[in-house]
């Protein structure tokens, strides 16, 4: 495993980050807690792109629990069937708003626990909607991150739970908020898996990833 960059340098890495993109978003459209938990159990094994192309129509439709579970499974199927898995994301959309209406009134609670009792939800996803939706230093470490984090030694980890508590434990708190928004953007369009940027990179002088390309 990769060894860690030291404070300094971990540091200078996100300044550079946030220098570049001072208030960086998450790529899935939502309006709210409940249009974001859906987009996002529904990204799994999807793409962001996909996925907003699906869910505009139907929160056009279904925009709440409440109308979730009046729309149903099938007509849920058939607005999210161009997206893969669709039927046991259906089903675990369908089942989850019915969990928010009986147990939280209708809305999304901000406990990561009580998130990932719900169907379909993730620690992944609980920590994208706490980090999105309710403003929480949450990581939510996808093959992105997990990738730039160990490639470039910002936060090597064995697997994702271990880089995420390396975020979490090593980053200054400035950085916290949007740590993971600026490494899935970076592992996205810059330190891709097969063919990383590395000539516009802007943090190549500081990663630690030997094979850098032109």
């Amino acid at each position: 495993m990769r060894r860690a960059l030291d404070f300094a340098r971990q540091t200078e890495i996100f300044r550079r980050f946030q220098a570049a993109n001072p208030a960086p978003a998450g790529e899935l459209e939502h309006a709210d807690a409940f249009t974001l938990l859906v987009a996002v159990v529904l990204s799994a094994q999807a793409t962001d792109a996909g996925v907003n192309k699906a869910t505009r129509g139907l929160f056009a439709r279904a925009a709440t629990p409440a109308a979730m579970v009046a729309l149903g499974e099938e007509r849920l199927v058939e607005a999210i069937r161009t997206i893969g898995l669709f039927r046991q994301k259906a089903r675990n959309v369908i089942a989850l708003s019915q969990i928010l209406i009986e147990r939280y009134a209708g809305t999304v609670p901000d406990s990561r626990a009580a998130l990932q009792a719900l169907p379909g939800v993730g620690r992944k996803t609980a920590n994208v909607v706490l980090n999105i939706a309710f403003g929480h230093p949450a990581q939510a470490v996808d093959t992105h991150v997990f990738r730039v984090a160990n490639r470039t030694g910002i936060a090597p980890g064995r697997d994702v739970l271990a880089v995420e508590r390396a975020l979490e434990d090593n980053l200054p708190v400035q950085f916290q908020r949007h740590a993971h928004h600026w490494l899935i953007l970076h592992g996205r369009y810059i330190c891709t898996a097969r063919q990383p940027r590395c000539g516009s990179c802007p943090i190549s002088d500081i990663c630690l990833f030997e094979e850098k390309t032109p």
